[in-house]
């Protein structure tokens, strides 16, 4: 017997779960959950956006993980209007153990990490684009993602950190000096919850 979820590409993974809507109460649920960390180590950070851009809001939360392992990776999705055309627009931010591969998977690159596609980085070249992680400048890379969304990389905390947008147009809002907070440490008494999002439930 076998207890491990298995995907066709990548053989062996774990468990995304997924809340089927979101408000404060569950969201304070999955933080209960998410702060009692890993079997390697202290909780993974679980980023919000905050403050969130005007008009946005909250719509999904989730983690990865199993009854042995804890969490290993958490995800929010948030959606407002885009920045440019003002139509609506989602993004998606991962944090995650190195090998766990939920972020490739919401960026549509293969293998569990992204490090073959950050050619950027490993050069010197300059971050594609800045986010403020717990107060701290964390730079992102641009990785080559599916036609539809654009995808950035970076690591806060020792782990990986992504931000995924839909459409790919959206990336710009990545480029605009978001700030991040980490709601396992702080959640925010203001935070907009809304419909759920369908980048959460299989169909990214």
């Amino acid at each position: 017997m076998n207890s491990s979820w298995r995907c066709d590409v990548d053989g062996p993974v774990l468990p995304l779960h997924v809340t089927e809507h979101i408000n404060a109460q569950i969201l304070e649920s999955v933080v209960a959950k998410v702060a009692t960390g890993s079997a390697s180590g202290a909780p993974t950070p679980l980023w919000g956006l905050w403050p969130l851009p005007t008009g946005w809001m909250v719509t999904g939360v989730g983690w990865a993980g199993d009854c042995r392992s804890g969490v290993r990776a958490t995800v929010l999705a948030c959606s407002g209007p885009a920045p440019i055309d003002r139509g609506p627009a989602d993004i998606v931010l991962v944090a995650e153990e190195p090998g766990v591969g939920l972020g490739a998977r919401f960026a549509g690159i293969p293998g569990p990490d992204p490090g073959p596609f950050l050619e950027g980085a490993r050069d010197g070249a300059p971050a594609h684009a800045k986010v403020r992680a717990a107060g701290w400048p964390t730079p992102l890379w641009s990785v080559k993602s599916a036609d539809d969304r654009s995808a950035y990389v970076g690591e806060a905390r020792g782990m990986w950190l992504y931000a995924v947008a839909w459409p790919s147009s959206s990336g710009y809002l990545v480029a605009e000096d978001l700030s991040l907070c980490d709601l396992v440490e702080s959640r925010p008494s203001e935070l907009v919850f809304g419909a759920p999002s369908p980048y959460l439930h299989g169909s990214a």
